[in-house]
């Protein structure tokens, strides 16, 4: 039973570790929450998909992660890539507390599984305020879905030019 969270910059090689993580296992499946909005978008989950594992099971799901999870329970690993493109599909489909309460489901409930859950996120808050309303509910909710589900992980790591930190370890 095992919840990590992976937090990071843009490209800092979240999702490159959480494949490594994983790369010698049989039963994983990787719940992708990307949108191919535009023709970058596009390329971008096109590169990700060839990057995995070809035995691995995808899921392509931007919303409903937590049913994606619960269907996928019967593997040994899951990966959640990523809650970044996650909080951005609900950003204006709900509120922040909605956002917030389904977080704390999603989090409580991978913890308590009997595989491992693995859930990647970027790390927002270190850069500049955003100019707009928008862009700073954006930012503001992301930081809290992440504190939510750093507060239910077992172990939380920082990736810094794709190098690990661990942040926390509850298994030491």
């Amino acid at each position: 039973m095992s919840l990590t969270l992976i937090l990071g910059g843009a490209r800092s090689g979240k999702s490159k570790f959480a494949q490594k993580l994983c790369e010698n296992k049989e039963a994983v499946v990787l719940i992708a929450t990307a949108l191919p909005l535009d023709d970058e978008m596009e390329e971008r989950i096109k590169r990700h998909r060839a990057e995995r594992s070809s035995h691995w099971k995808t899921v392509e799901e931007p919303e409903d992660i937590f049913n994606a999870i619960r269907n996928s329970s019967y593997e040994d690993y899951i990966i959640v890539d990523c809650l970044t493109m996650w909080v951005s599909n609900l950003l204006e489909k709900y509120t922040d507390e909605e956002v917030a309460r389904i977080a704390e489901e999603i989090s409580a409930y991978s913890r308590g599984l009997k595989g491992e859950v693995i859930v990647i996120s970027n790390e927002v808050g270190l850069g500049i305020v955003p100019e707009y309303p928008l862009g700073r509910r954006y930012r503001d909710l992301l930081g809290r879905v992440n504190q939510i589900f750093a507060g239910n992980a077992n172990k939380v790591l920082f990736m810094i030019a794709g190098i690990p930190m661990e942040v926390k370890n509850e298994s030491k």
